[in-house]
């Protein structure tokens, strides 16, 4: 059956003259020859080796040309693949030698020298195919009677069928004897491609156009090609060309390619997968990435793609610090995505978390276990490692090491050594693992606790009974004191006390004095107020991702709320990421959290997290609220001075008090923020006085 007149006029060109392509049936490779020669093909593929250029020892058969001729070759009824048929012409090299008897005696009616009646021409001829990824050689033998060759002729040509190439690639194919006695012959061929598909930027995302004649019938068909298992479609639709879509920037990923083909019978299917080098497709890939538990002791990630990864397991105290590696370290496991995979383990703990690393680059974190048994909790994990002669040794992981139980250290652990040792051999510690190296053991801390807080109430009592003496002694001035204590204690019960971490991008030295004004404003509400300016000290030794990372997840994990602060650094920052996710620049600074905390941030706005947990807000002489990108005016964007009540209720949450204690203390934080705005950015008109930074709050720490 031939190929639809469809694919040859977008493979071949528009030219009536062509025709159907011949088609083979079976996988079995094939070798024919012209009459006057015998031809036999050996089985399976043989090493391309050519060697070196020999003498021949008299008249030998040599390729002197290559022709081809494209092929289908087909396995059932509509499944055929394009395939390569090879042509060799064969002609004779080099001449009979002459008998030493024959050239003494021969005589005038004898002149030319006679070849041997009965002798024949052997040669063993190779074909070399190349064409990316794939590279074959194979081996005919060809003969011939030397009887019918006059040296220096053509004898005929050999066919082999045949090479199996795609359309669009470019194909290299070389011919020589076994031994090689010339200089090879070689061809080069660019097989006909379909040029359907352009891709192109339309802005963030990008558009596919299909250059298909107008009225023509395909398939187009977007899939996931797996290493293991068969691709995982995506989308599929019959279209008529032409035809142009746009693919939203998140759908990228290395893996996503593309399938077009005719809807005719017999039809190649023509697959392009031309984002495995995208950078914008790995970061996707790595955001849609997951880590789930299967089971108490087993877990998956799930992913479209493959993914070189790493896992490992460490431990996550209470506090927001960073998650420590086990000592001593369990092995790391290398990961396959979408498969189940086995922690080293006896039990599953909530401060267990699971490490994945790529190029030796933490890429995901997550405490598995904290959904099925529950938040962090204060339990001290001991590492008891096992020695040579069976001698054995106790320490306590902690964010400086590990500590020895029997350490004079001013260590939580060293101070309660003792008890930790007497309630590891009680049986009160949990054991997580065992095996050669040693054990690990979770002990709770909880009753350690509450001893501290029968020492706070006792302290609490005697505390009161001083302020009932002093009532005693000097009544009315203690009343007056009380009235006051009274009105801040309800003013800050109102308020909760709430937890707020505040992002911001330090433009320059004014917005960053602004910001360090703000936060001290937010702190006398009260609020709990986290910014990186007073936190430099610890910035530092983590890094802006680690540390950003870790006061986030306190501050929700705590019901408080994160205030993007938005500049105009910072929406250009957020342009940036939208538009191509390349690195935002300055994420590497020291101090610049607001650049390493959009890769964080940015999830919670494009999965519809952010709603109740963040906000943001603007300076009315600096930036209005429409010049935030629409991603983050999802949750609501304040402009500052004008909308501080507003503001404010927002950071307080439900605890928040009545409209005039709101309206007093928007008053007090617009005059705590007046001097540095008209400071650093005076009105219109008016000669501001310079502005001077001075020294920063989070330098002294």
């Amino acid at each position: 059956m031939p190929v639809p007149w469809f694919l040859l006029s977008l493979a071949l060109g528009r030219s009536p003259g062509v025709l159907p392509l011949e088609r083979l049936v079976g996988p079995q490779n094939t070798a024919h020859c012209s009459p006057g020669l015998s031809c036999h093909l050996w089985d399976g593929d043989v090493l391309c080796l050519p060697g070196t250029i020999e003498p021949p020892p008299g008249p030998v058969l040599v390729p002197t040309s290559l022709q081809t001729e494209l092929v289908l070759r087909c396995y059932h009824e509509t499944d055929c693949d394009l395939c390569v048929r090879v042509d060799v012409h064969l002609a004779v090299h080099g001449h009979w030698e002459k008998p030493e008897d024959e050239e003494l005696f021969r005589g005038a009616s004898d002149p030319e020298p006679r070849e041997p009646g009965n002798a024949s021409l052997q040669s063993q001829v190779v074909l070399s195919f190349q064409a990316y990824p794939t590279a074959r050689c194979v081996l005919l033998e060809v003969q011939v009677p030397a009887s019918l060759v006059p040296s220096g002729q053509s004898v005929g040509s050999v066919v082999f069928d045949c090479f199996e190439a795609a359309l669009g690639g470019e194909v290299q194919i070389w011919s020589y004897t076994q031994p090689r006695y010339q200089k090879e012959v070689n061809l080069t061929q660019k097989l006909p491609a379909l040029p359907w598909l352009n891709l192109s930027a339309d802005g963030d995302n990008l558009r596919l156009v299909l250059d298909v004649s107008e009225g023509q019938r395909f398939g187009l068909s977007l899939y996931w090609d797996q290493v293991q298992g068969p691709p995982k479609p995506r989308w599929q639709r019959n279209m008529t060309g032409p035809q142009n879509f746009t693919l939203n920037h998140t759908e990228l990923v290395p893996c996503l390619c593309i399938q077009m083909w005719p809807l005719e019978p017999d039809s190649i299917r023509t697959n392009l997968c031309p984002f495995r080098e995208d950078p914008r497709a790995h970061r996707n890939l790595w955001r849609a990435t997951r880590l789930r538990l299967l089971s108490p002791l087993a877990w998956q990630m799930d992913a479209p793609c493959a993914l070189p990864a790493e896992a490992a397991l460490c431990w996550r105290a209470p506090g927001g610090g960073p998650c420590q590696p086990l000592v001593p370290p369990l092995p790391r496991e290398n990961v396959t995505v979408n498969k189940a995979l086995e922690f080293p383990l006896l039990k599953g703990h909530p401060n267990l978390c699971v490490q994945v690393s790529s190029w030796e680059k933490l890429q995901l974190e997550e405490c598995l276990w904290a959904d099925s048994l529950g938040p962090l909790r204060d339990d001290m994990l001991l590492v008891e490692t096992r020695g040579p002669q069976d001698n054995r040794s106790l320490c306590a992981l902690e964010p400086s090491g590990c500590t020895p139980l029997s350490s004079k250290a001013s260590t939580r652990a060293a101070r309660l050594g003792e008890q930790l040792l007497g309630d590891l051999q009680s049986g009160r510690c949990e054991q997580l693992w065992n095996d050669d190296l040693g054990v690990l053991w979770a002990c709770p801390m909880d009753k350690y606790i509450h001893k501290r807080w029968a020492l706070v109430w006792l302290a609490c009592l005697l505390f009161t009974a001083v302020l009932l003496l002093l009532f005693l002694l000097k009544k009315d001035h203690v009343k007056e004191w009380l009235r006051l204590l009274k009105e801040d204690v309800r003013w800050g019960a109102a308020a909760r006390v709430r937890r707020v971490l505040l992002l911001y991008s330090a433009d320059d030295a004014s917005f960053e004095r602004i910001a360090g004004v703000l936060a001290s404003a937010l702190c006398q509400l009260p609020l709990r107020v986290a910014v990186d300016l007073w936190s430099r000290r610890e910035l530092s030794a983590l890094g802006p991702l680690a540390w950003f990372h870790a006061q986030r997840r306190q501050t929700l994990q705590e019901g408080g709320v994160v205030v993007l602060l938005f500049s105009p650094g910072a929406v250009a920052l957020c342009h940036e990421w939208l538009q191509d996710g390349a690195s935002v620049p300055g994420a590497d600074a020291p101090h610049d959290a607001f650049a390493a905390s959009l890769s964080c941030v940015l999830p919670d706005f494009l999965q519809g997290r952010a709603p109740g947990r963040y906000v943001g807000a603007c300076f009315d002489r600096l930036l209005l609220p429409d010049a935030v990108p629409a991603l983050f005016r999802t949750v609501p964007v304040f402009s500052l001075p004008t909308q501080l009540p507003d503001f404010l209720e927002a950071l307080q949450g439900p605890g928040a008090p009545r409209p005039e204690r709101l309206r007093e203390r928007a008053e007090h934080v617009s005059r705590a923020l007046q001097p540095a705005l008209d400071c650093c950015f005076p009105p219109q008109g008016a000669p501001g006085p310079e502005c001077r930074t001075g020294p920063k709050a989070g330098d002294a720490t």
